[in-house]
C-alpha cells in the first residue's frame, strides 16, 4: 500500500478518493490533521489510522514525529485567497501551505498534491509555492480543475497542484485528463431516487435516510419557495411577488442569481458550501419540491457514496460536506499519482536488476 499522509483533512474526501477501490484504491492513511474535532471523529471513524486534532503549526511546535510517507495531500484553508477576501494580504489562512510543505519535506513523501479554491493560481502565493517546493527538489503542476469534469455532480473549480520529485519524476506528474467532459452527471443523477425527508434531525436509520431530513420553515419562507420556479432564483420573488421580499433584497436590484435559487434537474449542482441547507445562501432549493436541499443530497452532490459515515452534529456535518473535495475528483488525481509511482518503481526494480 502507499503511504498518505492527509492535513486539513476535514471529513476526509480527499482520503476517500485516493484509498476507496470506487475511486482508485491502493493508498492507506497513515497519518490525518484538521483543527476540527468532529470532522477528525468522521475521518477516524471512516479510515483508522493515527490523527491529530489541532493547528498544524501546533502540531509541528509539539516536536511530535512525522510519520514517513509515500504522498502528502491536503486542502489549506482557503478563505484567504477567496474573491471576497482577496484584499487581505495579511490574512494568516494564505501562509498555511508552509507548514503543509514543511510536513511533506519531513515525512519524506516523493509527492503531494495540495487543493486549493480556483483564485490561488494567480495570486501572489503561487510562485512562493512554486519557489519553496523547487528548492526541496520539487518539480510542479498546477491548473485550475473542475470537478464536474471527473465524474463528480457538482460544479466546483478548484487550484490542483501536484509536487513530485524531480530525481524521481524527472518530468513531473501531470494533472488528469477529464473523464467526464461533455457527459455531467446531474442532480438528478445524485438524488432522484431519494424520497420526501422526514423530521428535522439526525435519524437513528439506516443510509441514506439517516441524513435525508427536513427543516422547520416559515410560512413566509414556505410561500417564499413556491414564488421560485424550475431554474428560478430571488429576481423571481422580486418580479412575481414583490410584498415577500426580505427589506436586505429590496433595495438591491443587482448581485448574484444563484441567491434564493433552485437547482436543475439536468444539470451538475453549483457548488456545496457549508449552509447549503439555507436558501438564502445559494442555489440550494430542491429542483422541484418547495425545500432546500437535505444534508443526504448534499452528500450526495458533493459525491459521498451512502455507506460514508458522517458524525457530529447538523452544523457539523453541513460544514464536513461543504468543506469537502468531491471524491470523484480525488480519485481521478489519485490514479495519475498511482500510475506514476508504480512506474517508478518498475523503473528502479529494473536498474537494480541491471547493476
Amino acid at each position: 500500500m502507499i503511504r498518505l499522509i492527509d492535513l486539513f483533512a476535514g471529513a476526509g474526501g480527499m482520503t476517500l478518493g485516493f484509498t476507496d477501490p470506487r475511486f482508485c484504491g491502493g493508498f492507506r492513511c497513515v497519518f490525518s490533521l484538521d483543527n476540527d474535532p468532529a470532522a477528525m471523529e468522521t475521518h477516524g471513524a471512516n479510515f483508522g489510522g493515527g490523527g491529530f486534532v489541532g493547528d498544524i503549526e501546533d502540531f509541528l511546535a509539539s516536536g511530535a514525529p512525522v510519520p514517513d510517507a509515500d504522498i502528502v495531500i491536503g486542502g489549506p484553508p482557503c478563505q484567504g485567497f477567496s474573491l471576497l477576501n482577496r484584499e487581505r494580504s495579511g490574512d494568516p489562512r494564505r501562509a498555511l501551505w508552509e507548514p503543509f510543505l514543511e510536513i511533506v519535506f519531513r515525512s519524506g513523501a516523493s509527492v503531494f498534491v495540495m487543493e486549493n479554491v480556483a483564485e490561488l493560481l494567480r495570486s501572489p502565493e503561487m510562485p512562493q509555492i512554486n519557489e519553496r517546493a523547487e528548492e526541496n527538489g520539487f518539480l510542479l503542476h498546477a491548473a485550475v480543475l473542475n470537478a464536474a469534469d471527473y465524474g463528480a455532480p457538482q460544479v466546483r473549480r478548484r487550484t490542483v497542484t501536484i509536487g513530485a520529485k524531480a530525481d524521481a519524476f524527472p518530468l513531473g506528474i501531470s494533472l488528469p485528463a477529464s473523464t467526464h467532459e461533455g457527459r455531467w452527471r446531474t442532480v438528478r443523477d445524485a438524488i432522484h431516487d431519494l424520497p420526501d425527508p422526514e423530521g428535522t434531525e439526525i435519524r437513528a436509520t439506516e443510509p441514506p435516510l439517516d441524513l435525508h431530513f427536513g427543516r422547520n420553515p416559515t410560512e413566509k419562507s414556505l410561500e417564499r419557495y413556491k414564488v421560485v420556479p424550475p431554474g428560478g432564483n430571488r429576481f423571481d420573488l422580486q418580479k412575481n411577488a414583490p410584498e415577500l421580499l426580505p427589506e436586505c433584497w429590496r433595495k438591491k436590484q443587482s448581485g448574484g442569481a444563484d441567491l434564493f435559487g433552485r437547482l436543475w434537474w439536468d444539470r451538475p449542482s453549483v457548488t456545496i458550501r457549508t449552509e447549503f441547507f439555507k436558501p438564502e445562501k445559494g442555489r440550494y432549493l430542491h429542483p422541484e419540491k418547495h425545500r432546500p436541499i437535505t444534508h443526504r443530497e448534499a452528500a450526495r452532490l458533493m459525491g459521498f457514496p451512502d455507506d460514508f459515515r458522517f458524525l457530529g452534529s447538523k452544523t457539523e456535518i453541513a460544514r464536513q460536506i461543504g468543506n469537502a473535495v468531491p471524491p470523484a475528483l480525488a480519485g481521478a488525481i489519485a490514479m495519475q499519482v498511482k500510475e506514476a509511482l508504480e512506474n517508478a518503481s518498475e523503473r528502479n526494480g529494473r536498474k537494480k536488476k541491471a547493476s
